[in-house]
């Protein structure tokens, strides 16, 4: 037994530097994350945007989720909570008390995402899973602020119920995406492609050129599909381990990369390329070093003069007024620390056990899926995922919105063309309608008849908008208007259908 668990163990250790990677990586993201929802303040987290408070928990909510954004509809609240989540971001970024700041980051994460869950998409399930994992991980013994304060460890491997809680959840993305592809064009057809580059809200200029080759479309359809399903196996092949390794986060890297040349994801790839940095090998890692850590030994006197120095005179200034002198005589034996560390270990096991029973939905029979009853779980701690991306199949019903005001003077204008006349011509680019990827996303789910709440709130923010502009002409109504066009085989289109989702209207004036 000891020697088959020395050869199964191979899979799931990793290097502790490569850790530290991943950590840094998973805050860079964040903090991208964070400035990007923080141009739409006001229009996706506060009571005057498109899903107020009242709104979000009417239809929306779910009784076992938490949000801090949720405490107030005022947008200054959210910037407050914005500019902490951005702190603890960097915090972890640097390593500082990164177990802690992992939680808060989190926690914020978390209570963001619940705040507006109709601007959500696979990224952001795959984002909150690194941090929850990564609140088991010793992703900041290395390559930290906190690794000053000890020696370094004797080895830089190490593997855990948490590491391989991480790898799981990498093959999990990939495999379940695969298996949920049930529909003939990605398996007999291979026409997925095909019909996911004929959607104009979120193809790329890379897609454009791709999209005239059927026979290329096709290829590239049924090595998306084969590469999702079978790339992972090779994580838990327990020889020749950094081999693999390298074959998967390079390949992984060049996945991801022909996605965001192709389609508009938002940062989908982004969080797609962080997870695997901590599958680096050392080998890999060794060679990162040499590279690197001399420009770092050159470049770091510099900045210690430039910008650390000066914080920490401010500090010691600041800290001598202030003394603060606490004792303890507190110590664990090494038998209660073995017992934390197997209860740790179990509960970490469990969860895994919880996580992959989930993802066991529209992949086995319904009978074996976790039942209602037991969800509250990952609802509450948002390990709930669902990795269905142009699965079971690729949409088909495609368009662009045309949003229609009548000036007070009977004039249409497009508020989505910057208040030029109104046509029903299609714009040159559909995708560079959408501001980011989050109104991208909220545009999808606005055309659900299910969603049909959030079209009178979507139709007076705009009319509020374009009337704090004193240099826009005045409207009595607004029509938000979807152009639909179906794709079809062979390069076929249909003609595009006008459909009125909202029409809103100020109020006469008074006669008085």
């Amino acid at each position: 037994m000891p020697a088959l668990y020395t050869v199964l163990r191979r899979f799931f250790e990793v290097d502790l530097r490569a850790l530290a990677l991943l950590r840094a990586a998973v805050a860079i993201v964040l903090l991208i994350d964070i400035g990007v929802r923080s141009t739409d303040l006001e229009a996706f987290y506060s009571n005057m945007g498109v899903l107020p408070l009242s709104v979000l928990l009417e239809h929306s909510w779910n009784p076992y989720e938490f949000s801090l954004h949720a405490s107030s509809g005022l947008w200054q609240v959210q910037a407050v909570l914005f500019l902490l989540a951005a702190a603890a971001a960097v915090a972890l970024l640097l390593g500082y008390q990164t177990r802690l700041m992992t939680f808060l980051s989190w926690v914020l994460l978390v209570s963001v995402q619940n705040r507006n869950p109709l601007i959500l998409q696979g990224g952001d399930d795959l984002l909150r899973m690194l941090l929850f994992w990564g609140f088991f991980l010793p992703w900041g013994r290395v390559y930290s602020l906190d690794a000053r304060r000890k020696p370094l460890p004797a080895s830089m491997t190490y593997a855990s119920a948490a590491t391989l809680a991480y790898v799981v959840q990498l093959a999990l993305v990939y495999w379940c995406t695969a298996l949920l592809k049930s529909s003939p064009e990605w398996h007999q057809e291979g026409t997925a492609l095909y019909y996911a580059f004929s959607l104009d809200q979120v193809v790329l200029p890379g897609g454009r050129l791709l999209y005239p080759y059927p026979g290329l479309l096709q290829a590239l359809t049924w090595m998306t599909f084969y590469l999702e399903m079978l790339l992972p196996c090779v994580l838990f092949i327990p020889w020749r381990v950094p081999w693999w390794r390298l074959l998967f986060v390079g390949v992984m890297y060049g996945f991801h990369l022909g996605i965001s040349l192709t389609l508009f994801v938002g940062l989908f790839f982004l969080i797609n390329w962080a997870s695997v940095l901590g599958l680096l090998p050392g080998s890999a890692m060794d060679w990162l070093e040499r590279k690197l850590v001399p420009a770092y030994q050159r470049l770091g006197p510099q900045v210690a003069a430039r910008l650390v120095q000066p914080w920490n005179t401010r500090l010691a200034q600041w800290r001598s007024g202030v003394r603060l002198r606490v004792e303890t005589s507190l110590e664990l034996s090494e038998g209660f620390r073995n017992l934390l560390r197997a209860v740790r270990e179990g509960a970490v096991l469990g969860l895994l056990a919880y996580v992959c029973w989930w993802n066991l939905d529209s992949i086995v029979r319904p009978e074996w899926t976790m039942r209602q009853p037991m969800r509250w779980l990952g609802y509450l701690v948002r390990t709930d995922q669902h990795w269905g991306m142009f699965a079971p199949s690729v949409f088909k019903d495609d368009g662009w919105y045309i949003l229609d005001g009548t000036t007070q003077d009977g004039r249409h204008v497009d508020l989505n063309q910057e208040g030029r006349g109104t046509t029903l011509e299609k714009p040159a680019s559909v995708v560079s309608l959408f501001r980011n990827d989050r109104w991208r996303k909220y545009s999808e789910n606005y055309l659900f008849v299910d969603n049909s709440f959030m079209r009178p709130y979507y139709c007076n923010y705009l009319l509020r908008i374009w009337h704090e502009n004193p240099t826009h002409p005045p409207l009595r109504q607004l029509d938000v208007i979807y152009m639909k066009e179906v794709s079809l085989p062979d390069y076929k289109v249909a003609a595009p259908t006008r459909e009125v989702l909202c029409s809103c209207a100020l109020p006469a004036p008074s006669a008085h």
